[in-house]
């Protein structure tokens, strides 16, 4: 297994993004898991780190196979093949989607309680992930960085398949993955600590974040 946890895996991305250390970039972290591994490339190319809310649509039997993704700002993308494959009717499609759209707003409500969306308006989005299986999530959350106003979209990932890459080319300026396994059955299998992230720990780096950028730039 190549990544200890997610902050391992960070900081092993965050080593193949300094290129970008002078490009006004903003690190957009993929709540929950994305989080901890955004926080370490912000830290190290010294820029702001934001969430950017996504949620999955599963597949009602079997919820851990995305069928599509909503964000913020009404972004949905739906990815036709599965709900061909696994015949998920119209209606099961919109009452999954009503059901994560509340928990959307719910995450995003309590992430920026008491802090500001940093400004993405011109500037390169850096969209980070603790990894990509079928890209939906992915997918729509660049969608929303260039939505916001984002010059130039970089998805950043541990591992994910190549075809799932290929599929988010359309919607990205640049890709760094560090893993492109052609055999891939789940994220997990890539991390000896695949732990679920809080929601307390992902407010509690944003605020970490935020402690020496005191006066700093968060536009």
């Amino acid at each position: 297994m190549p990544f200890e946890n997610r902050r391992d895996a960070g900081r092993r991305l965050a080593g193949q993004l300094l290129h970008l250390r002078e490009a006004d970039a903003v690190v957009l972290g993929l709540p929950r898991g994305g989080v901890p591994v955004a926080y370490e490339v912000a830290r190290a190319l010294r820029a702001p780190l934001d969430v950017i809310v996504v949620r999955k649509l599963g597949v009602p039997t079997h919820p851990e196979l995305g069928m599509g993704a909503i964000g913020e700002g009404e972004v949905r993308i739906i990815n036709d093949e599965v709900l061909w494959k696994t015949g998920v009717s119209a209606t099961e499609l919109d009452e999954v989607e009503r059901r994560e759209r509340v928990e959307l707003d719910r995450r995003a409500k309590l992430f920026r309680v008491d802090r500001r969306r940093v400004d993405v308006v011109g500037r390169t989005a850096i969209v980070v992930d603790d990894g990509i299986a079928t890209g939906s999530t992915a997918h729509a959350a660049c969608r929303v960085a260039r939505e916001q106003g984002a010059a130039r979209v970089v998805l950043a990932v541990p591992v994910a398949p190549p075809h799932a890459l290929e599929r988010l080319e359309e919607v990205t300026d640049e890709q760094v993955c560090l893993e492109t396994p052609g055999w891939f059955m789940a994220i997990g299998q890539w991390y000896r600590d695949f732990a679920q992230t809080s929601d307390a720990e992902v407010v509690e780096l944003l605020h970490e974040t935020d402690r020496p950028r005191d006066g700093g730039d968060h536009r």
